[in-house]
């Protein structure tokens, strides 16, 4: 039997951008499709896969859903498709939201925002058109980037936007600030002239055909206090955006009569969350769901995060009573192979949820059971001063890459700890570990001492430890490196 297990995809498959939701007795996907060793974001046409909610663990796909040129506005500049979202409109019928972007992000932030559509939903997508105006021009306000939507109750919402915190470098870089901004986005000085400017996250309506705009976009929240300014504290409330202002990847979710506000912040690694009684106003600041890199668990600081961190952009759902967190992560030293990754999470009678931690378990939320499982599947992999950001050569640092049919872990050098939360070993009497290089791995359970495995041969061998049957019902199984340098490609227990 598959353990739902992260990543919870097939681990050939690059699913980021991540947008769950449940349509009938299916939990599908929605996300871009990044390439496998890739060398810029989103670089295949969607595919979306799906589960049984009743198996978390059988995710499958009928193949390429949509394709980058079936939109009339793809071109060599711009052939990528980003962060989608997709909502069931009031004709039954399901929507494709997106916007089109250039290599590694060039044009990405021009617009407009296409649609597409499809009778079910991962079926065949049909180009729609592209939202626009009541007089039928273009809808480019504000900057159209990663489009989120949702019926509420018959009114079609959408939100996008992106923020970036130039106001923060003075009135002394303004006038250039506004040049930077003016090229970045692609306004005009007229469309510049937008109150609170035209960055931050924006809502809107839209008419039932899915297109045409019914109430005018506008800011979701002011965009003075978006970005986390110095001295941005709701006082009635106690509760402040500082640290934790919106960056990009909007996504929205209704709650018990509640709206939740789900984005990634400008730290980039953590997905945050906005509470407000409103749809389009009044959003309060409320935590972090998640970070890749751990960032803010038990005070963890930034510069002691326990991953490559760089992007990470998803949302929630609620699956048979449980409401999990969706996410992706970083692979091949870079932010252009990004895996899918979800969490089960809680929130609490107040509303609020509490950050959870990364981890192997993932979906199925309960320790790995007894098997063999692919050495990518660490919940942290660090040398303890990894980076943030993928411009920059990470060679030298530790990280999941790939070559031909296999998936591996490599650049592991003295002091690299690879673990994985968390392993039931109860009634088990041996643990093997597939390795090559040179090097010796020390091998610890919890805080516990195993004992030592020592690798020399150029290829794949396995090397074995005896544990203690019933050692520990729920176990952190950690491999630090204590010399030499080495790859691992699976382990069994």
């Amino acid at each position: 039997m598959k353990t739902a297990c992260n990543p919870f995809l097939p681990l050939n498959v690059y699913i980021p951008d991540g947008e769950p939701h449940v349509f009938g007795d299916r939990l599908y996907l929605f996300g871009s499709h990044d390439q496998e060793g890739g060398d810029t974001f989103c670089a295949l046409d969607y595919e979306f896969y799906s589960c049984p909610i009743d198996d978390l663990a059988n995710w499958t796909s009928n193949g390429i859903n949509y394709s980058a040129k079936q939109d009339p506005f793809y071109s060599e500049k711009r052939p990528y498709m980003y962060a989608p979202d997709v909502v069931k409109g009031n004709d039954g019928r399901y929507y494709l939201y997106y916007c089109l972007s250039g290599y590694r992000g060039e044009g990405g932030y021009f617009g407009p925002i296409s649609v597409a559509v499809s009778d079910t939903p991962d079926g065949h997508y049909e180009f729609l058109g592209h939202v626009k105006n009541k007089d039928g021009s273009l809808m480019d306000r504000f900057v159209a980037f990663d489009p989120a939507v949702i019926n509420d109750d018959g009114v079609i919402r959408l939100y996008y936007g992106t923020y970036y915190p130039f106001a923060n470098l003075g009135p002394l870089f303004a006038p250039k600030m506004k040049k930077v901004e003016m090229r970045m986005f692609n306004k005009s000085k007229e469309q510049m002239k937008e109150k609170g400017g035209v960055m931050g996250p924006i809502v809107m309506t839209l008419e039932d055909d899915m297109l045409t705009v019914k109430e005018e976009p506008k800011h979701l929240l002011d965009p003075r206090k978006v970005g986390g300014a110095k001295m941005y504290v709701i006082p009635r409330h106690g509760r402040s955006f500082l640290g934790h202002g919106f960056f990009e990847g909007s996504s929205i979710r209704k709650i018990d009569g509640k709206y939740y506000f789900i984005y990634s912040s400008l730290n980039n690694h953590e997905l945050c969350y906005a509470t407000s009684d409103y749809p389009d106003h009044g959003f309060v600041y409320r935590g972090v769901i998640v970070s890749t890199g751990d960032v803010g668990l038990n005070g963890r600081k930034e510069p002691e995060r326990l991953n490559h961190t760089g992007t990470t952009h998803g949302s929630i759902v609620q699956v048979k009573g449980q409401w999990y967190v969706f996410y992706h992560r970083q692979t091949h030293g870079s932010d252009y192979s990004r895996q899918a990754m979800a969490e089960p999470i809680t929130i609490l009678p107040d509303g609020t949820i509490p950050q959870v931690e990364v981890t192997s378990s993932g979906l199925s939320g309960a320790p790995l059971p007894r098997g063999e499982y692919s050495c990518v599947r660490c919940a942290d992999l660090t040398n303890g001063h990894m980076p943030h950001g993928s411009n920059q050569d990470l060679s030298g640092f530790p990280m999941i890459t790939s070559k031909d049919d296999e998936r591996f872990l490599t650049g592991l050098t003295p002091g690299t700890q690879v673990i994985y939360k968390y392993c039931d070993f109860s009634s088990n009497t041996s643990l093997s570990v597939n390795g090559r290089g040179k090097g010796k791995l020390t091998v610890y359970i919890d805080d516990s001492y195993i004992g030592d495995l020592s690798f020399d041969n150029p290829n794949w061998e396995s090397q074995s430890l005896a544990l203690a049957p019933g050692l520990s019902m729920k176990g952190k199984l950690a491999f630090i490196i204590g010399e030499g340098e080495l790859e691992l490609l699976k382990f069994a227990f």
